[in-house]
């Protein structure tokens, strides 16, 4: 008898324990979006992650200022940028708001910023920028080689009309207010 209870409560166990770990078909697919957006813009193919791109954001920000903002900053020959250890956080089940699905995704990597070409002036307006923009305690000079280790922990919303294929935007409280053209305000509280 004692076998068969320690054999049910096993079997117990790897129900709820697979049941927790099972992953929606959604969060499937935006998993896939995302590391086709981060794996366009590390390969430096930047019109490909700008397709990526929730296109209401262009109503705030022109694809074409998309475009070259992010070609100024993953393709600047001054300051070499490597986007290494890609991982995900939580990704929020998707809710429908008309006609449209949202998704909140956090996920982090680090960024290898090489700025050895700089000169001091630009190194110190670099090291300000990523201290305000990433935080203090996330931030490594490397001094040997000239570059910044950058914990970057970042969060997005997924954008979706039919839960396969997902764009997204970037979410940043100091864009918050440009946000408001772009996304619904139940999704904006989340910020």
């Amino acid at each position: 008898m004692k076998i068969k209870s320690l054999l049910f409560l096993f079997v117990l166990f790897s129900f709820v324990t697979f049941a927790q770990t099972k992953v929606s078909p959604e969060e499937t697919n935006i998993k896939k979006s995302l590391i086709y957006f981060t794996n366009s813009i590390k390969t430096k193919n930047i019109d490909q992650a700008v397709s990526c791109i929730y296109p209401k954001l262009f109503t705030v920000i022109p694809k074409d200022q998309m475009t070259q903002l992010l070609n100024i900053t993953y393709n600047n020959p001054f300051m070499k940028i490597d986007m290494q250890d890609f991982k995900f956080g939580s990704i929020e089940k998707p809710e429908l708001i008309k006609g449209e699905y949202f998704s909140i995704t956090n996920y982090s990597f680090k960024l290898k910023c090489n700025v050895s070409s700089m000169n001091d002036d630009m190194k110190k307006k670099i090291n300000s920028a990523l201290m305000n923009k990433y935080g203090k305690d996330n931030v490594k000079y490397l001094a040997n080689e000239g570059a910044y280790l950058i914990n970057a922990n970042m969060k997005a919303c997924a954008v979706s009309k039919d839960r396969k294929y997902w764009k997204f935007v970037i979410l940043e409280k100091e864009f918050k207010r440009d946000l408001v053209k772009v996304l619904p305000k139940k999704i904006l509280d989340k910020i």
